[in-house]
């Protein structure tokens, strides 16, 4: 039986207008061995123009929302994995967060009760959480570099300390070349490098920690089609 997989992030995970995103590339990475699902399909604004027109709608689902952090999201995990059935969640949050709503210390407490609510909806549940990459307002605002450095050790931490045989979790680690000048379109979200760099720092996650899908190797770092001009 495949693994029911879901996407859970902010505006870098459900992206806008002319976007092929992360998901997408994770979708043709892992090919058939795991099952897509979420209770949405759309991109920002409820924009139905992927990168890819021919993007299935089944591998469009996510649990994902421009302005959307661990705060929000806590309080729906639960509810919604048991919705979906998901077995695996492939998490991207804190940016937003850390950004306007909570300090590092209350972003990791939002985070420990996803975690946990989502261990009420299915016991056995995994996940893969990618550490919250600095934006370019970081190269100017010294104090929120320092919280989401901060965040980054926490979330480490919560991750260690929530880790169960039954229900093991994983901290992806950030891509190495990932770089905001090249790999954004404004600082902070993705372009179609930075889409396959952060889809290979879960495929890489997935692969080393427990065999599923291939590595990202080529699939994901080989150059893509030009994007798409946005609507």
């Amino acid at each position: 039986m495949r693994l029911r997989m879901m996407f859970v992030g902010d505006s870098m995970t459900i992206g806008r207008a002319g976007d092929y995103t992360w998901r997408y590339r994770m979708w043709q990475h892992l090919g058939d061995s795991c099952e897509i699902v979420g209770p949405r399909t759309e991109l920002y604004e409820s924009s139905s123009a992927y990168g890819d027109p021919a993007f299935p709608a089944g591998a469009r689902r996510h649990l994902s929302g421009w302005g959307k952090g661990w705060q929000h999201m806590a309080p729906v995990i639960r509810e919604t994995a048991a919705a979906h059935r998901a077995d695996l969640l492939l998490v991207s949050l804190g940016l937003i967060d850390l950004g306007f709503y909570t300090d590092a210390e209350q972003t990791a407490l939002h985070a420990r009760r996803f975690l946990t609510e989502a261990r009420e909806a299915n016991p056995h549940i995994r996940a893969v959480l990618l550490p919250v990459i600095p934006n370019i307002r970081a190269e100017t605002d010294a104090p929120f570099a320092a919280e989401v450095s901060h965040f980054n050790v926490l979330l480490a931490k919560t991750l260690a300390d929530l880790d169960e045989p039954r229900s093991p979790l994983l901290l992806a680690s950030r891509p190495e070349t990932y770089d905001i000048h090249t790999d954004t379109y404004d600082g902070t979200h993705p372009n179609d490098s930075g889409e396959r760099k952060l889809a290979g720092a879960f495929a890489d996650a997935l692969h080393q920690g427990w065999g599923i899908g291939p590595a990202a190797g080529a699939t994901l770092r080989r150059p893509g089609p030009p994007p798409r001009p946005r609507q």
